[in-house]
């Protein structure tokens, strides 16, 4: 004789109010560990408790906290001058929130993702919105995770001169190209520019004139596309501050594999290619890539972590969802199970 079970609405609420509570505990001890492990690597003069410093939760305590999280956009002042523009021409722009008690003179400086472009005409798409100008950008962003100023949700970074560089190049502020152009087929399409790279030093002289020039501490970090601008310009950057500063960079997330895909081609270093040639990006490679028979190598990390002489340290999630998808082009039924077959049946 079969059972049924009929399960009331209010039992259906409790279940899933258990499982979310359970789910909510699992993150957090994860969340923990992962702080622990960047205080071991990056030691704080302060950590008033052990909470993750990348993941943002709201408290009714600290609900109040969100309107003084809100920072300013700074524009780049004379940048132009020094042909240091995003996409369409526009200004590079920063978000600084300064430290204060023992992180004064210590510097986060965090580079935001946003993927890249390939072609003019997707690279003239893009200016137009907040990922290639800095007209679009809002002129007040909320500060949080590893950018947070509560000691209870960042203990380690709380306190520290904050910085968040608008992403607007569309090649990890890495392009090089001293001419620009108009493209064809975009509708009220403007000069694009391609200077990544300069845009990178100007905000990073902006800031040296604000204080990072008498930095202590320094860390540079980035998200995604802005992750792996981290990586490449992580021995630069520490050129760039005094040698009694102690000089670190955080990678989170922007350590994209040169694999194959299911087809067995390689069409992320396809894309990279284009990025590269277009933006003229091999120019500013780090000096100890010397990948010369495929210079797509130097943007993938795999080839250039080795050889950085920065303290380098590196977030990624084992598996990670956008690469999944982006490089072994998991978009339908049939490709994601001969992903799954090929892949995971090694692991169960």
């Amino acid at each position: 004789m079969g059972l049924s079970v009929a399960y009331s609405s209010s039992a259906v609420v409790l279940l899933l109010a258990v499982a979310t509570i359970v789910l909510l505990l699992v993150f957090e001890d994860e969340s923990s560990q992962l702080s622990r492990t960047l205080v071991d690597y990056f030691p704080s003069s302060s950590s008033p408790s052990s909470s993750s410093a990348f993941v943002q939760h709201q408290t009714d305590g600290e609900s109040s906290q969100l309107e003084s999280d809100l920072v300013d956009l700074t524009l780049v002042e004379g940048a132009a001058e020094k042909d240091a523009v995003c996409l369409d021409g526009s200004l590079p722009a920063y978000h600084l929130r300064r430290g204060f008690g023992s992180g004064k003179r210590n510097w986060l400086i965090h580079m935001e993702g946003g993927g890249w472009c390939s072609s003019d005409l997707s690279c003239a798409q893009r200016s137009q919105t907040s990922l290639g100008s800095s007209k679009h950008m809002a002129r007040q962003i909320l500060f949080s995770g590893i950018l947070s100023m509560s000691p209870s949700l960042n203990p380690d970074f709380y306190n520290w001169n904050q910085v968040k560089i608008r992403y607007c190049d569309g090649a990890s502020f890495s392009g090089d190209v001293d001419s620009d152009l108009v493209p064809s087929g975009v509708r009220n399409a403007q000069h694009i520019h391609y200077r990544g790279q300069k845009l990178w030093q100007a905000v990073i002289g902006d800031l040296l004139h604000r204080g990072l020039a008498d930095a202590d501490k320094a860390l540079l970090s980035g998200c995604s596309a802005g992750g792996l601008a981290a990586i490449l310009h992580c021995d630069k950057f520490q050129k760039f501050l005094p040698k009694k500063a102690t000089v670190k960079c955080l990678s989170d997330a922007g350590y994209f594999l040169d694999v194959q895909d299911i087809s067995g081609n390689y069409s992320f270093r396809s894309f990279y290619e284009k990025v590269i040639k277009l933006q003229n990006v091999q120019a500013n490679f780090p000096e100890s890539c010397d990948s010369k028979d495929d210079v797509t190598k130097c943007f993938f990390p795999e080839y250039l972590v080795k050889d950085i002489q920065t303290p380098l340290f590196i977030l990624n999630p084992a598996y990670d969802v956008w690469q999944m998808r982006f490089e072994q082009s998991i978009d339908s039924g049939v490709a994601a199970a001969k992903y799954l077959d090929s892949r995971f049946s090694r692991y169960f």
